[in-house]
This record gives C-alpha cells, sequence and structure tokens, in this order.
C-alpha cells in the first residue's frame, strides 16, 4: 500500500494525474471515502492524464458521466445503490473492460468490485484542506 497526503485540491489532482499514467485502459478504480474527500477532484486528475479536458463534475444525479480520451473513463456515483438491484439498473456490469471505471462510494459495491480492483481510501488529515490517500493495486 501507497500512502500520499494532499495539502490541496491541485495536489489531489496530481495523484489522479500521476496514476492515469500507469493504466493500461480497463482498470476499475474504486474510491472510498465521504463527502468533500476529493474524490471528484482526483477523477479530474486522472481524466487530464488521460488527455481529457472536458469539465469532470460528480455523477450524482447522472450515476454515470463518460468521458473520451486516451483511454473512455466511466465515472460512477454508488452513494445511492443499496443493492445488486440497484447496481445492475446503472449498468455497472456492462462497462467493466471497456474503458477505466472510476467508482465512488465503493464502499456500497464493495462485494461487487473486482479482484484487480485499485482501491483508494481517503480520509482527512490534520487541517482542513489535507487529505490522506492510502492507494492499493498501482504502483507509482
Amino acid at each position: 500500500m501507497i500512502k500520499i497526503i494532499s495539502h490541496s485540491a491541485e495536489e489531489t489532482e496530481q495523484i489522479g494525474f500521476n496514476i492515469a499514467q500507469r493504466l493500461n485502459g480497463t482498470e476499475v478504480i474504486a474510491l472510498f471515502g465521504g463527502l468533500g474527500m476529493g474524490k471528484t477532484a482526483f477523477t479530474r486528475g486522472l481524466a487530464k492524464g488521460l488527455g481529457i479536458d472536458d469539465g469532470v463534475s460528480s455523477p450524482t444525479f447522472a450515476l454515470v458521466n463518460e468521458y473520451s480520451g486516451r483511454y473512455n473513463i466511466y465515472h460512477f456515483d454508488m452513494y445511492r445503490v443499496s443493492s445488486w438491484d440497484d447496481l445492475y439498473s446503472t449498468g455497472f456490469f456492462d462497462y467493466i473492460d471497456t474503458g477505466v471505471l472510476v467508482i465512488e462510494w465503493s464502499e456500497n459495491i464493495e462485494g461487487a468490485l473486482p479482484d484487480n480492483a485499485i482501491r483508494i481510501s481517503i480520509s482527512k488529515g490534520s487541517s482542513d484542506d489535507e487529505r490522506i490517500f492510502e492507494i492499493e493495486g498501482v504502483e507509482l
């Protein structure tokens, strides 16, 4: 496991950008962490790292946002998913192996995550802007 401390949204984006450089295009990136932890900022940096300049936003109401770049990104919000039926209705399983899946609120679908998913836990640090990233499944 790799542990990285971010002190700003820009540093959080840089973590995403750096991870993007290690991807081959079919990964599942499972993000764990509460509201305001920087999941969307991380995804914005990941998208930049894959050549996507479109405005990345949280897929809270859309459930999934799609972005095209070097690899397609499918950005899921699983906050409201509480059952297998809910998960199936998102189309999640149809997207696996078709691009990079970035999943916010992965704690809600832990049992459905592939064994090889990149797992990123984000927690609050000692100051309001500090975030602690614990990353498993990818080398930086």
